[in-house]
């Protein structure tokens, strides 16, 4: 068994796209940092790599029994062990995996660019270790958009981008035409007369195909309008958009 020392991780937890385990590039001031004393190092093909990356699913119980208790978190002095807590790669990809106890990989993060390095050095050579696993073809949607929808967005933008499919979920969940007819011609003014003679399901359709792809500050004013009133989607908002702690 392969080990690193001395890791940092920023955990992201509960993520199952791997395009919201950010890249260190992305990491903030005001994120929690930890420190692994000594974690394993797995290399595994990559079909489990993205699954563990892209996935909230169980994994391989020879996996877990591979690394049971071999990590350990350093804090305030203490060597804590750490259940199920590793770090895997297909030797291109790299994430550092905690299950906080359970059996699926509750928590994420990426590695620093130091850290980066010496794994790929580590794996260099070395086999994979195969693993079984149920894997099916992941179904996306507008609550868990496709990498393809969020690639090329920074990490503001990916949050905000998701809180903005989250109001348009609730705006079809509401099948109110007349309210989508609203926030439709808000997004397109000049199509006004065409829309009041669309039924819901062709604007919402035409709206979701629109505001899919990449991000811009017409798609953060709609954002911005279509959560007034939300507290919880304010909140959100707000956190995205407070000043840079420096």
């Amino acid at each position: 068994m392969l080990y690193l020392h001395d890791v940092w991780v920023n955990w992201f937890e509960g993520e199952e796209n791997g395009y919201n385990v950010c890249h260190f590039h992305e990491w903030r001031k005001e994120d929690v940092i930890e420190l692994l004393d000594q974690v394993p190092l797995v290399k595994v093909n990559t079909t489990l790599f993205h699954y563990i990356e892209n996935d909230l699913s169980e994994l391989p119980q020879q996996l877990l029994n591979d690394v049971y208790q071999k990590a350990y978190l350093r804090k305030n002095h203490e060597r804590i062990q750490q259940d199920y807590c590793f770090v895997v790669t297909d030797g291109t990809g790299i994430l550092a995996v905690d299950t906080i106890g359970y059996t699926i990989p509750i928590r994420k993060s990426r590695l620093i660019p130091r850290q980066e390095q010496l794994v790929y050095e580590m794996v260099e050579g070395q086999e994979e270790i195969c693993y079984s696993i149920q894997s099916e073809e992941k179904d996306y949607h507008i609550l868990s958009p496709s990498p393809h929808i969020m690639s090329g967005l920074t990490r503001k933008e990916r949050q905000l981008k998701q809180l903005l499919f989250m109001a348009l979920d609730q705006l079809y969940s509401a099948k109110n035409t007349s309210e989508i007819r609203y926030w439709y011609t808000e997004w397109a003014p000049e199509r006004y007369r065409a829309i009041q003679q669309m039924d819901f399901e062709e604007i919402w359709q035409m709206f979701y195909e629109e505001t899919k792809d990449g991000w811009t500050e017409k798609h953060s004013r709609l954002c911005e309008n279509l959560i007034k009133g939300q507290p919880f989607f304010e909140k959100l908002w707000e956190m995205e958009n407070r000043p840079k702690v420096n």
